[in-house]
């Protein structure tokens, strides 16, 4: 099963982009797993939160094959313990050709991504900035992919 994480706008802090890259390589160690960038928006002044979410989703859409399974990272989502993401995980690769996570950009997703998608995830109850969720979510799969292993790097 091939994994992409779908990203609304670049990684902007060097720190960031350092630990996000070290885990993407990790990941790579158990499973495909791709990150795909979508270049921020110009000209947003101009446009409404409606308009910026739509404009945002039909290029995520774009990236989307029909008979992908697609899951949102999403304030309004399931909250999985790091076990439980892993027992879903291992489910998903049991049965999704290609599972496609996204984060979305500053105003969320628009209605056209909301009704394609499959699933919603949230990382927790508290916000996080989205730079900070790229990195809690690329670790949060390289410790599901080591519990799935029976690797020691998650203790009880």
């Amino acid at each position: 099963m091939k994994t992409l994480l779908i990203l609304v706008g670049k990684t902007t802090d060097r720190h960031f982009q350092a630990a996000i890259s070290d885990y993407v390589g990790r990941i790579g160690h158990y499973m495909p797993f791709e990150l795909v960038t979508i270049p921020e928006l110009k000209a947003t002044r101009s446009l409404t939160e409606e308009q910026q979410k739509s404009a945002e989703g039909d290029l995520i859409i774009k990236l989307l094959q029909p008979t992908d399974t697609v899951v949102l990272l999403d304030e309004h989502g399931s909250e999985l313990r790091s076990i439980e993401l892993a027992r879903w995980l291992e489910r998903k690769r049991n049965t999704a050709r290609r599972l496609v996570f996204v984060v979305g950009g500053p105003y969320g997703f628009s209605e056209a991504v909301y009704a394609r998608a499959n699933e919603k995830l949230s990382l927790s109850r508290m916000t996080f900035s989205h730079q900070m969720v790229r990195l809690i979510f690329v670790e949060q799969i390289y410790r599901a992919c080591t519990i799935i292993k029976g690797e020691p790097y998650h203790h009880e």
